[in-house]
Order: structure tokens, then C-alpha cells, then sequence
């Protein structure tokens, strides 16, 4: 596969534009388009996310754009600072709440990608006459005979395409992952090399509308979730939970009662707000369903490759599609499939599509 950047190939196209989050990623990605002869501008959004400890709107951190700053003026290049708060609290915050409020678990940084940075942003982009949006995730677009496809990166272990399988198609064209090829820890070593202010920066895991990653009280404060009954599989019994939101399919059942063997959540019963619990081999499922489907490639094969979750091992699987939905039979069953996630499609390397899980096939 063609991962690459074909200078020569793209010198019609040279004006890009870099989403800087402050990390040594995003920082080594614009040294390297700069390095290869584009015209590179730095960006950092602002989301308008309120500092834990003051209450004050931090944008993506006063330290993040600051270290964007540094990053542009050591690169020589530009550095702007553009408002999309609006559009993360219409398309990202508050269908996450939403989707917790209905007892489903959201992949809120699948949605970012797709509606903020690779929709808003790339429209940004374009629209200031940029040729290309650039940014530090580790994927690859695969620029072969014209066509342009999503494939992983070389470093497997920081393979991002899983968030990534929901951008659409048209925007690929227009899409640079400078870091295809190179792994973390060559990354580290080319900010180290350059002398680039982040070059030993920490990696932040945290979703950035939720600061400290307190996911938990995140949900408390926004979302309105009664307790209710705890059942086992055939609608016995087994106690109270504290609210259907603040529980996901295969998280441990640890609730105040002894039950003398691990329990796990299996299911939700959301018209009864109630959540079934069973052991783990009660976890696992044959296939799914899910909707919202995005396609990525013209013709899609019976059989693929599915992860249900960004650290899931990819399983092989048979793959149909009716009015709008996509059905996922796995070759093997697998355990915790949780509606509100992603699955997402591959094929020899390749991002087939993705769709939001609607339901488990038992």
C-alpha cells in the first residue's frame, strides 16, 4: 500500500493545514509536511471545555495552546486559534449525554472526528483555501490508482483507524496522516531531534470535554439516571443498582451483596430500567446490528474483519446490509458487545466502513 506522501504527485496541492493539539504527534506531523516542501499552517481548536479547577472556559487547555504556539514558532509557521465549541456541544457533548440517558454507551471521540475534525475543520480548511487537512493520528490514506482508502498505520499498537471509520468518504481526498509510517517511539525521536518543545510531553488519554477523565461524576451532573432493580437472566431478583447510566455491558457487577462468584452486566432492560447481570460466559454474543452505517469503499465483502471496540482484536466475520443496516455474524462469539459503540470493518489492512451497534445477536 501506498501510505506516503507523494510530493511530487501532490505539487498542485501544497497549501495544508495542521490541527496542533499540543502533543509531540500533531507537532511531528507538521515538522514533516513542512520538512517535504508544503505550506503549513498550525491550528488549534478551542472547545470551549471549562478548567475543573476554576470554572473557566480553558478551550482545549491553556497549556495545549500555548504548546501549539511554541510548536509554530519554532516550526516558522503560522498559528491560529479557531472557535468550535458550538459545534462539539451540538454534535459531540449532548448526543453523548443523550445516548447515556438512553442506556447506551457512546464513543464520543468516533463522533469528534466525524462531525468536528473532520467535518467542521476540513470544511474550515477548504473553504480558507487550503488543498489538505493534516493531523498526528497514526492511519493512512492509501492514494493507489486514484482512489483513496483509510488503511493502518505501521505502528499496530497505536493503530487510530477505529476512531477514524467514521469520516466520510469525500473527505479522504483531502485528508494527510503524515505519521503513517513511522512508529511512537521514531516520532519521539524525531521531536527530540528537531528540538521541538513537546518532544517529552506526556500523552493525555482523557476525552476533552471531560477533564481528569472523571467520566463518572461527568454523568452524575448531566445525566438523570433513578435506580432500579438488578435481575439475573431468568428475571430473578438480585438487587438495586444506582442508575442505568453509570453501568456497560461487561463491566464487573460489584454492588453490595455477596454472591460468592463474579457477576457481570449482560444486558439493560431499558423500558424497565432495570440491568441483567449473569457470569461471563453470559457475555458472549454471535453478531450485531447496527445502524448509522458509513461506507468507505465501493464494494464491500461478505466476509471481513469487525472490532467492536477501539482495543478489540479484529474477528472474522460475515457481513450483510438491508435498508440501512448493517448485520455482523462473527465466526467466533464475542464477548461485551455493547450497543452505543462502533463497529467497526477491515479487509487486508483496509477500513471497510463502521456503523453504532443497535443490539446484540444472543
Amino acid at each position: 500500500m501506498n501510505t506516503s506522501i507523494d510530493l511530487q504527485g501532490l505539487r498542485r496541492k501544497k497549501r495544508v493545514m495542521v490541527g496542533l493539539s499540543g502533543g509531540v504527534d500533531s507537532a511531528v506531523a507538521a515538522y514533516l509536511l513542512k520538512d517535504q516542501g508544503f505550506d503549513v499552517t498550525g491550528v488549534t481548536m478551542c472547545l470551549g471545555v471549562e478548567a475543573k479547577e476554576t470554572g473557566k472556559v480553558r478551550c482545549c487547555g491553556p497549556r495545549e495552546i500555548e504548546d501549539a504556539r511554541l510548536v509554530c514558532l519554532a516550526l516558522g509557521i503560522k498559528h491560529y486559534v479557531l472557535d468550535f465549541a458550538p459545534e462539539l456541544k451540538d454534535r459531540v457533548i449532548e448526543p453523548f449525554i443523550r445516548e447515556y440517558g438512553m442506556g447506551r454507551t457512546p464513543n464520543p471521540c468516533v463522533e469528534c472526528n466525524r462531525h468536528i475534525k473532520f467535518g467542521s475543520l476540513l470544511g474550515k480548511a477548504l473553504s480558507m483555501g487550503f488543498d489538505f487537512l493534516a493531523t498526528g493520528h497514526y492511519a493512512g490514506i492509501d492514494r493507489t490508482n486514484g482512489d483513496c482508502r483509510l488503511v493502518t498505520p505501521k505502528d499496530a499498537r497505536k493503530d487510530q483507524t477505529y476512531f477514524l471509520s467514521g469520516i466520510s468518504r469525500d473527505s479522504l481526498g483531502h485528508v494527510l496522516f503524515p505519521l503513517a509510517d513511522l512508529t511512537k517511539d521514531q516520532v519521539r525521536e524525531i521531536a527530540a531531534r528537531e528540538g521541538l518543545p513537546v518532544s517529552s510531553k506526556k500523552e493525555s488519554q482523557d476525552i476533552c470535554f471531560i477533564p481528569e477523565g472523571d467520566t463518572g461524576n461527568f454523568l452524575k451532573q448531566n445525566v438523570s439516571a433513578p435506580p432500579g432493580d438488578v435481575i439475573d437472566g431468568k428475571g430473578n431478583l438480585m438487587g438495586r443498582h444506582r442508575g442505568i447510566a453509570y453501568y456497560t455491558i461487561g463491566q464487573r457487577a460489584r454492588m453490595s451483596m455477596n454472591w460468592g462468584k463474579p457477576y457481570y452486566v449482560i444486558a439493560k432492560d431499558i423500558p424497565g430500567n432495570r440491568i441483567v447481570i449473569g457470569e461471563r460466559d453470559q457475555l458472549l454474543s454471535r453478531g450485531l446490528t447496527a445502524d448509522s452505517v458509513n461506507l468507505l469503499a465501493d464494494d464491500i465483502p461478505g466476509r471481513a474483519h469487525a472490532k467492536i471496540r477501539y482495543a478489540h482484536a479484529p474477528a472474522a466475520c460475515t457481513v450483510t446490509f438491508r435498508e440501512g443496516e448493517m448485520t455482523v455474524l462473527f465466526d467466533e462469539p464475542q464477548e461485551a458487545v455493547t450497543p452505543g459503540q462502533t463497529v467497526a470493518l477491515y479487509d487486508a489492512g483496509a477500513v471497510l466502513g463502521s456503523g453504532i451497534i443497535k443490539e446484540a445477536i444472543r
